[in-house]
């Protein structure tokens, strides 16, 4: 069974749905959802806290909020959904628009089966995972009762079972900050949270509203080096780390716990991008992609947690807007010849930077630049610079890792500067107030 399409989408979490929606305001009206869960919303339908769409809607939601009012205004495009579907396989169609040079996915379902759908333009929205246990090494016993913060929110706040009443938290990402706060709220007993990091890889103000308005401690700088337990955790060993994130002697810390939420960082789920010949960035774990949020490969594009980690859902809305509106374009052959484009690269300073090819004849008025530096800085300037010309500086007073920074720049001032007949790529580069 063969089905055509202008775009198909894979993912039906914000990302996704925000992608779908643009395109079809964009022109676009052939368009499938893949989705493997048996509803539109991702991550958002176990997200039950405020926070969300203080950007988007001027309003502050929960996440199922959010996620509803995007299911409704796809509800009224007559964008096609096909839920509980998996996608197996992504075969790249070389870019064109013909039949023979369209890009294949191979998809499977209870209700339909095996189908092969074929389209001009593919959007890839498959979010992220949590890192586990294994990925971060964690040593000790092995008992039930540690679980990744996401898998305890999905219990708690989806399925209605309790996961534990005396709790440690490993890693101080925004999902265990939450589920810190979340499990205090449910009655558990939250005895700390613990970061390897000398700062919180978390939003501030999820520092500050669930663990200081909860009471609740924050180690920097240590980790757990045991945990004890035979059927179910009994306890654990804390202790604080050196630079080099080694054990120092003497340091240790007995708590007696019953349940260990691990936070210890996101994954983008990029092994259908892989497959497909997609090119990925080691240092944002997504896919190098032009300014319009197109991957290398003609006609694919990514967006949202599959292409950087992203903090608030209205950036990752954001993201699939602008992806969703480049996909509408590609479809209807509307876009202008290619020119050749700049590299942006990671200078000193900077841990990452999206995107990582700007094309100067994007329609787009701006160019926003997504990056993370590598440390904590206090009043610290950010420098775009083109060869020895510099192109645009930013400042901030406060720079965090664990928090994204956004810079929206004029293409025009970009493209006045920047030397367009140079192979030396710009760099994104971190410099510090000296005192």
């Amino acid at each position: 069974m063969r089905e055509e399409y202008e775009l198909v989408v894979i993912g039906g979490g914000p990302a996704g749905m925000a992608a779908a929606l643009s395109a079809q305001e964009a022109g676009l009206r052939d368009i499938l959802i893949v989705e493997r869960d048996k509803e539109l919303g991702g991550i958002l339908n176990q997200c039950i806290h405020t926070g969300f769409g203080l950007h988007y809607f001027q309003e502050d939601l929960t996440g199922p909020e959010y996620a509803s009012r995007f299911i409704k205004m796809l509800q009224a495009t007559g964008v096609r959904q096909s839920l509980e579907t998996m996608a197996l396989e992504i075969r790249p169609g070389g870019g064109g628009h013909s039949p023979e040079t369209r890009t294949e996915i191979h998809i499977v379902s209870k209700r339909e089966g095996y189908r092969i759908v074929r389209t001009k333009t593919l959007v890839l929205a498959m979010g992220c995972r949590e890192r586990t246990r294994g990925a971060a090494g964690i040593p000790g016993a092995r008992p039930s009762g540690i679980l990744t913060a996401g898998a305890a929110q999905r219990y708690i706040n989806l399925e209605g079972y309790m996961v534990g009443r005396k709790a440690l938290v490993l890693g101080s990402g925004d999902v265990g900050l939450i589920m810190a706060r979340r499990m205090s709220l449910e009655g558990a007993e939250v005895l700390a949270c613990v970061e390897r990091l000398p700062y919180s890889s978390g939003l501030t103000r999820n520092v500050v509203q669930c663990l200081y308005d909860f009471a609740i401690p924050l180690y920097l700088s240590h980790t757990i080096i045991d945990i004890r337990g035979v059927k179910r955790v009994e306890g654990a060993v804390v202790c604080r780390v050196d630079e080099w994130g080694k054990p120092i002697p003497g340091t240790e810390m007995d708590f007696a716990c019953d349940t260990i939420l691990l936070s210890v960082g996101l994954i983008p789920e990029n092994e259908l991008s892989r497959q497909a010949g997609v090119e990925i960035d080691r240092r944002t774990g997504g896919a190098f992609v032009y300014e319009d949020r197109e991957t290398l490969l003609p006609g694919v594009f990514a967006c949202g947690n599959v292409l950087q980690v992203h903090d608030l859902v209205d950036d990752v809305t954001e993201e699939g807007m602008l992806a969703g509106r480049a996909a509408a374009r590609y479809a209807m052959d509307r876009r202008t010849p290619a020119v050749p484009a700049l590299e942006l690269a990671c200078g000193q300073g900077i841990r990452c930077v999206v995107p990582q090819r700007i094309r100067p004849d994007n329609p787009e008025e701006t160019i926003e630049i997504d990056f993370r530096v590598d440390r904590m800085v206090q009043d610290g300037t950010v420098v775009l610079q083109s060869g020895a010309e510099e192109v645009a500086r930013l400042r901030r007073d406060r720079l965090s890792p664990g928090e994204m920074e956004k810079w929206k720049l004029p293409k025009a001032l970009l493209l006045g500067k920047a030397r367009l007949d140079s192979a030396a790529p710009l760099i994104l580069s971190l410099e510090e107030a000296v005192l």
